[in-house]
């Protein structure tokens, strides 16, 4: 698992202000050019803190699915990193995994998908990325939060429908569906005043 070296900035702090994928013609052009990217912009001090207090919120409901403390924190971290990159509620993310592999990083499903976010290894191929191993969860959080975040783009914004697409079932609901129940079973906040800080 890769670590943080000393005077590395930690995920949270490095995470951009805005999203990285943009709505582009095709796929692997978008996908290619947010995987490459490397950003460096800080976050402000009140958003380092709400990244913080998310993590917090979070640790606890994560336990059931990761016991190791050490490497769930560094899931969270990382999570909150990617799906602040792609533009994603990072809630949304955790919601996808629990119904994709269940937070396993080995999970290999009858049609091939691979990792956490149950990427298809075609990726790979679209991408030109010969090296990349689907099986590191990091790169595997990459490449997930990239897809979803190019498919919502995709259908202007329609959560329904970018799910239903990165499941390969557009047209059909079972999916999204399995993902905002999990979503609202464990990974849902509420904002002050009692309101959810996404809505389905």
């Amino acid at each position: 698992m890769p670590e943080l070296r000393e005077g590395q900035p930690s995920p949270i702090q490095t995470a951009a202000s805005e999203p990285r994928v943009r709505r582009l013609p095709d796929a692997p052009s978008s996908l290619r050019q947010t995987l490459d990217e490397l950003r460096g912009a800080q976050l402000p001090a009140a958003d380092i803190w709400a990244a913080r207090q998310w993590m917090n919120d979070m640790a606890p409901r994560l336990a059931r699915f990761v016991a190791d403390e050490a490497l769930r924190d560094e899931l969270l971290h990382r999570i909150y990193h990617e799906a602040r990159l792609a533009g994603l509620p990072p809630e949304i993310v955790m919601a996808v995994i629990e119904v994709e592999s269940a937070f396993r990083p080995d999970a290999v499903s009858s049609a091939g998908a691979v990792g956490l976010m149950q990427i298809m290894p075609f990726w790979i191929r679209e991408l030109g990325l010969p090296a990349d191993d689907l099986k590191d969860p990091w790169r595997n959080l990459r490449y997930g939060t990239t897809i979803l975040a190019h498919y919502l783009a995709v259908e202007r914004g329609d959560l329904t429908r970018a799910l239903a697409r990165y499941n390969g079932s557009l047209g059909q609901t079972w999916y999204p569906e399995r993902v905002m129940r999990a979503w609202t079973r464990h990974w849902r906040q509420a904002a002050p005043g009692g309101r959810a800080l996404v809505t389905d």
